[in-house]
């Protein structure tokens, strides 16, 4: 059986960072996003491949992913010669597929039970499953309604408030079957949210949810990738190396260089060749990448960064996201909600 990943997209949402890093491969902690994907579809036994989908630097996704070495699972890689859309990457990924796949969106997070979806879809003989989860907020999100039965009735795009039914929207994993991919057109740019999905519904074929409600979040906005590292170290996503362990616990590996008189402040992550020097100060949910050097009495204070940083004397960086590379000068100020690229300089005493 295969997987496919759709992480064709250029993130823009996450521009800057993702200017030189396709999203795919935007690290959470210290390992690629997709990895966390790959860890969920290795509990399904049947799945022995999965598919990425690629337009948007492929090249350098395959750098850092290799051929799956140490997955536990083959990757074959599949780049889209133009951006075909969501339905036009699954028929183009999935031509020759005749078994039930599993598709994925290249920005979702989640711990939903694969086993148990796939079960659904084989049991109510489906052409196509897709799981669901609830939101507090649903206008703003297009929404999808089901019967009783759990059969999938209509999607609604940003509904006024007197047309919202339901709090369920599209998490973005599918179980399909390739008898249905000839509907899509072969090379061209089509949706499987706003085209193949109503032509289930059009043509009465089987088409189910899977409601779930446990942990999932889209990764592709600045806010919601610092808010993924807040939600492993606080145990509501299970990942290491915070899983299993104390609520509130620090991880810092035993190759970081820590000085005396540093302070350090739980939960963090402080990554293999970081060295923290004397009167630094890592607060609460920070990453101090790999290699990253934090001067004396500088201050992270819940912000991630990058592998082979800089962070000046007496800088404070609180609430940003910082690229690889990236310097930050002595006694500069970067407040919450700074995002800087890959090898940003920050001279000394600016404020941004």
């Amino acid at each position: 059986m295969k997987a496919i990943l759709l992480a064709g997209g250029k993130g823009t949402r996450l521009r800057p960072l993702t200017v030189h890093t396709p999203k795919p491969i935007v690290p959470i902690l210290n390992r690629p996003f997709l990895y966390y994907q790959i860890d969920l579809l290795r509990q399904v036994p049947e799945i022995d491949e999965v598919i990425l989908s690629l337009n948007y630097q492929p090249r350098r996704i395959e750098e850092i992913v290799g051929e799956g070495e140490g997955l536990g699972l083959r990757l074959r890689y599949v780049v889209e010669p133009t951006p075909l859309g969501t339905g036009g990457a699954v028929r183009y990924a999935g031509d020759q597929l005749t078994q039930s796949v599993v598709v994925f969106n290249g920005d979702v997070l989640t711990q939903v039970d694969l086993g148990a979806v796939l079960r659904l879809h084989r049991e109510r003989k489906a052409k196509a499953t897709i799981v669901l989860t609830p939101v507090d907020n649903p206008r703003a999100y297009g929404l999808v309604e089901t019967d009783a039965a759990g059969n999938v009735q209509r999607f609604l795009e940003k509904p006024g408030e007197d047309e919202i039914t339901c709090n369920t929207i599209n998490a973005g994993i599918y179980v399909l079957e390739p008898d249905t991919f000839e509907r899509i057109p072969k090379d061209t740019a089509w949706s499987i949210e706003r085209s193949f999905f109503p032509s289930l519904i059009e043509r009465g074929e089987t088409f189910v949810a899977y409601v779930y409600d446990g942990y999932w979040i889209d990764i592709g906005a600045p806010a919601k990738y610092r808010q993924v590292h807040r939600d492993i170290m606080d145990g509501r996503y299970h990942a290491p190396p915070f899983d299993g362990g104390p609520p509130g616990r620090s991880w810092v590996s035993p190759h970081a260089k820590v000085e005396e008189g540093v302070e350090i402040h739980g939960p963090c992550f402080v990554d293999d060749g970081a060295v923290l020097k004397t009167g630094s100060r890592i607060l609460p949910y920070s990453v101090v990448g790999r290699q990253t050097h934090v001067d004396e009495a500088a201050v992270i204070d819940g912000a991630i960064i990058w592998p082979n940083g800089w962070i000046g004397r007496e800088a404070v960086v609180r609430g940003s996201i910082l690229g690889r590379n990236c310097h930050i000068g002595r006694n500069a100020v970067l407040e919450d909600g700074a995002v800087l690229g890959d090898k940003t300089v920050i001279t000394d005493y600016s404020t941004l």
